[in-house]
């Protein structure tokens, strides 16, 4: 007898995987450079990471490197992984690969029309970033003392 309940294994499955390669870009004085998403994207208006989607055959640290380049007009000089986890939205998972970015090249600005600016790293708020993006902004926060 086959059974009307959906399967959460199976619709988690069926979900496409995104793979996102994003930027904590910290300047010497241990601000955060951070965009304001467009209308039209995804959480409208809520603060993001630089970033973006790993292309067919690139790698994370590849992605984080073009990814800023194009949005933010920077050029990486070094990249260390700093964290990496999914999160699953209601229509897709996605997988991301955040790297933090102390060295660099240029000055950060909106490249794709995006808002961009500093904040204290304690001064980073969860509310202002989409769901997955809670646990990162702790760790981050747990970093500096008030």
């Amino acid at each position: 007898m086959m059974s009307d309940k959906p399967n959460p294994k199976l619709e988690t499955a069926l979900k496409p995987l995104v793979q996102v390669a994003a930027a904590i870009i910290r300047n010497e004085f241990g601000q955060i450079y951070l965009a304001q998403r467009l209308e039209g994207q995804d959480f409208a208006q809520s603060l993001e990471f630089p970033g973006g989607k790993v292309d067919q055959g690139e790698t994370p640290e590849e992605a984080v490197v073009r990814e800023i380049e194009e949005e933010v007009g920077i050029h990486i000089l070094s990249a260390f992984p700093y964290e990496h986890f999914s999160f699953e939205y209601p229509t897709k998972i996605i997988e991301f690969f955040f790297y933090l970015v102390e060295d660099w090249v240029g000055e950060p600005f909106g490249r794709e029309g995006q808002e961009g600016f500093w904040i204290e790293q304690s001064e980073l708020d969860s509310e202002q970033f989409p769901p997955a993006n809670e646990e990162l902004i702790k760790r981050l926060k747990s970093e500096v003392s008030e």
